[in-house]
C-alpha cells in the first residue's frame, strides 16, 4: 500500500484544524491556504472525514470546521483507514484465507506472512501517533507559521 495524497493531506487538514479550530470554526480557504492545498481537493475530503466522525461542520457566512473529537483522541491509523479505504500494503495480504487468489503463486506463496506483517506493523505505529502527539512535536514551528502569518496580515 502506498499512502496517497488522501491520507497526507487529510492528516494536515485534521492537525491544521487541531491548531487553528481551537476556539473558532475553520473555514477550508484558510486551511487550502496554509496547507497549499486545493479547495476542491480539501471540500472531497472533508466529506469523508466528516462522515467517519473525525469534523463537525457548519454550513454560513460564520461557518467552518472543528476537530468532532479531542486531537488526542484521533489516530493518523484511523485517518489512514477513512481515506484510503484498507489497510494492507499488498493485495494478497488483503484476507485471511490460505489461498488469496491474486497473484501466480497464490496458496504457494512463502512471503505472503511478511507482508500481512508488515501491514501490521505499520498500522500497530499510525494508531501509536495521535494528532496531539503531533502538535505537541510542531509546537515550535506552527507558534511561527502563526506568527508569520499574523505579521503579514498586518
Amino acid at each position: 500500500m502506498r499512502l496517497t495524497t488522501r491520507s497526507r493531506y487529510g492528516t494536515r487538514l485534521i492537525l491544521d484544524l487541531a491548531v487553528y479550530g481551537k476556539e473558532n470554526l475553520v473555514p477550508l480557504s484558510d486551511v487550502a491556504k496554509r496547507q497549499n492545498i486545493s479547495l476542491k481537493y480539501l471540500e472531497k475530503l472533508i466529506a469523508k472525514l466528516k462522515k467517519d466522525g473525525f469534523i463537525n461542520s457548519q454550513r454560513g457566512s460564520s461557518g467552518g470546521h472543528m476537530l468532532a473529537k479531542k486531537p488526542e483522541d484521533i489516530r493518523i491509523g484511523d485517518i489512514v483507514r477513512s481515506l484510503e479505504g484498507n489497510t494492507v500494503i499488498t493485495d494478497c495480504a488483503e484476507k485471511d484465507e490460505k489461498l488469496c487468489g491474486i497473484c501466480n503463486r497464490a496458496g504457494d506463496c512463502l512471503s505472503r506472512w511478511v507482508w500481512i506483517e508488515a501491514s501490521k506493523a505499520m498500522f500497530d505505529r499510525l494508531d501509536a501517533i495521535s494528532i496531539q502527539d503531533l502538535v505537541n512535536k510542531n509546537r515550535g514551528s506552527i507558534v511561527n507559521n502563526k506568527n508569520n502569518s499574523l505579521n503579514r496580515q498586518e
